[in-house]
């Protein structure tokens, strides 16, 4: 059996300016069609607007609130949530809220920095 606890994974920045603490993924499992993770948004932050050509990922909103744009569609969401990512779709994330955005990451096949491609940021700022 493999298991990991949240609060001893190291956190690291991906590319689309995240703070992840990856649960379950190929740089600590032999996981093969998915990976978990913890992704981080502090407020007044917002992730660079990206897609992934070869994942589809899930998200589950742990805390906070937050704009979420996929593919030019923008939607509040908050505790509770959760949003299918299908893959190639272009999404961001906006914290607007006095708290850290928290979510629950599933990524299928397992996150690779390689399937991340950074696009323009769809909020209209930066």
């Amino acid at each position: 059996m493999i298991r990991r606890n949240l609060h001893t994974a190291t956190p690291f920045v991906t590319k689309d300016g995240s703070t992840i603490r990856s649960l379950l993924d190929l740089s600590c499992a032999p996981v093969r069609h998915q990976s978990l993770a913890e992704a981080t948004v502090e407020p007044g932050s917002r992730t660079t607007r990206h897609r992934h050509p070869g994942t589809e990922e899930f998200y589950f909103v742990m805390q906070g609130e937050a704009w979420l744009e996929v593919d030019g569609e923008r939607q509040l969401v908050t505790v509770g949530d959760a949003v299918l990512i299908p893959p190639g779709a272009s999404h961001q994330v906006l914290n607007l809220g006095n708290q850290p955005f928290r979510i629950l990451c599933c990524c299928a096949p397992p996150y690779r920095h390689e399937d991340t491609e950074l696009l323009p940021d769809g909020f209209g700022e930066g």
